[in-house]
């Protein structure tokens, strides 16, 4: 398969330049829920998230001229972080497109780095359409969060990385916002063990690629009310949609109550700091929102959360 090819090929991109991130387990989660859960701590990953894969796979495929003009994009806030983050590093000019309702740790994450912000009010604009806007302006080139080859190619490694470390998985459980993580999971995944299902999980409250898998037609949503940050973003691409519906096998969705008790769960119980979209993969095993058995692997995504957020959710969980 082609795109396995980039996949590999990024894995070498990527090497020695990314956190090969622990797979822990959980007793208390194993024994609630009579399965075997591995949990990928990408939480751990360099800028807190996975993104940091993809966004320098596609940096690293730049030429030298695209990155002496800059780069633009548009993010709810890891894909963010990623970029300042590695453009700061080699001085590439960034402009990133944000929501005005950004978490302020995302926010001091981006600004450290020294790139530009553009804020939008995502309950009227369009945020694409303002970042292709700059790029024309700027003449810097695009990088969208998800819905591009070098991106998802990067996200997928996360995916071979996991075959090395756990024994033979039943399923993977992958938080899905614009669906690049998702579809490059599940086709590296799908490449090397067809039989293990790839399951997409999102909020209810953002519900777009779920009810997109269903009907077999791209759908949206209008900023959404959800505590998974990261998940907020109006519809699957022209990329990752069809690419979700050939190699993923269910999708479903979870509550916000949920999403809040797995980000606690995950305190309590492994000591670790998972942000609200890195935890829906242990919201839907608490949830029982799938019938799973035997080994499954889950994707922590992402730990960057506000402190004073994580500070009200334990408050609000801990309560006898």
């Amino acid at each position: 398969m082609e795109i396995y090819t980039q996949i590999r090929s990024a894995q070498q991109t990527l090497n020695g330049v990314i956190y090969k991130t622990p797979i822990i387990t959980c007793e208390e989660l194993n024994d609630l829920y009579g399965v075997k859960v591995y949990l990928k701590c990408e939480n751990l990953q360099r800028g807190g998230a996975f993104k940091y894969r993809g966004v320098f796979n596609a940096i690293k495929n730049l030429s030298s001229n695209q990155m002496e003009r800059g780069i633009v994009t548009y993010s709810t806030g890891n894909h963010g972080v990623a970029v300042s983050m590695i453009c700061g590093k080699i001085n590439i000019p960034t402009n990133i497109i944000v929501p005005n309702n950004l978490s302020k740790e995302k926010e001091r994450l981006i600004q450290s780095n020294g790139a530009s912000l553009v804020y939008y009010d995502p309950r009227t604009d369009d945020r694409e359409s303002i970042a292709e806007r700059v790029a024309i302006s700027e003449n810097q080139t695009l990088i969208p969060p998800s819905n591009h080859l070098d991106i998802i190619c990067g996200h997928a490694t996360i995916a071979l990385e996991m075959l090395q470390q756990c024994p033979l998985l039943d399923y993977v459980l992958v938080p899905c916002g614009g669906g690049g993580l998702l579809s490059g999971t599940a086709i590296a995944i799908k490449e090397r063990f067809p039989k293990c299902k790839v399951i997409g999980i999102e909020p209810l409250a953002a519900d777009d690629a779920k009810r997109s898998f269903e009907t077999g037609e791209l759908q949206t949503v209008t900023n959404p009310q959800t505590i998974a940050d990261g998940t907020r973003t109006p519809s699957l691409g022209d990329i990752t949609f069809p690419l979700i519906l050939k190699h993923v096998d269910d999708m479903i969705t979870v509550t916000e109550d949920e999403i809040v008790n797995s980000v606690y769960f995950l305190f309590k119980y492994t000591k670790m700091v998972v942000e609200p979209s890195g935890a829906l993969g242990v919201a839907a095993i608490m949830a029982q929102s799938h019938s799973l058995q035997g080994n499954v692997g889950v994707i922590l995504s992402g730990g960057n959360i506000d402190p004073l957020l994580m500070a009200e959710i334990i408050q609000r969980t801990s309560q006898p």
